[in-house]
């Protein structure tokens, strides 16, 4: 009886991101030398209401990445609100999924302020799968923008034009409780 019964309530969360720029599986092989190259960290409050069949979990959550470009650095902090919709599957395992707001607070490449990004707010798509005991859960999640969202900078003394896309595709790992 106590496993068909789901907590609901408000909570924290945190942990890591893995993020990639462009091709995110050719990301992952290259990062095999320096695995610590593309981890960032998040840290945040969520809501979680619903029952055992079905759940609403929005999230505001402080996001910080670093994503590799030919051996220079792309760092970013932003707030993510992801609007989760998630089900229990079995047990204490469910899947979930739904859209997610970026907001981008500030961006830097190589220690060169970027304030030239296309879009500030963006929105991508969150789904994954969480392991929930209790008042304790862990998730983990894909992330991916519908849209590119470009910062354009010059280079070179002016001379060449260089783009990098702001809404990386992340590899999402979470610890939450509720609190």
């Amino acid at each position: 009886m106590a496993q068909s019964q789901m907590v609901t309530g408000m909570g924290i969360k945190a942990g890591l991101n893995y993020n990639a720029n462009g091709k995110y599986f050719e990301s992952i092989s290259t990062n095999a030398d320096n695995p610590d190259r593309n981890i960032g960290y998040h840290i945040g409050l969520f809501g979680k209401i619903g029952n055992s069949r079905l759940y609403f979990k929005p999230e505001l959550v402080y996001t910080a990445t670093k994503s590799d470009y030919a051996d220079d650095d792309f760092k970013m902090q932003k707030i993510d609100a992801p609007l989760l919709v998630g089900t229990r599957i079995l047990g204490p395992i469910s899947v979930f999924g739904g859209p997610s707001l970026q907001y981008i607070l500030d961006s830097e490449f190589d220690g060169i302020s970027i304030n030239n990004i296309k879009n500030d707010f963006s929105v991508g798509l969150n789904f994954g799968i969480g392991f929930n005991l209790n008042k304790i859960g862990i998730d983990v999640r894909y992330e991916r923008g519908f849209s590119k969202n470009e910062a354009t900078f010059l280079n070179n003394n002016n001379v060449n034009t260089s783009r990098l896309d702001t809404r990386p595709d992340q590899l999402i790992l979470s610890l939450s409780v509720i609190l």
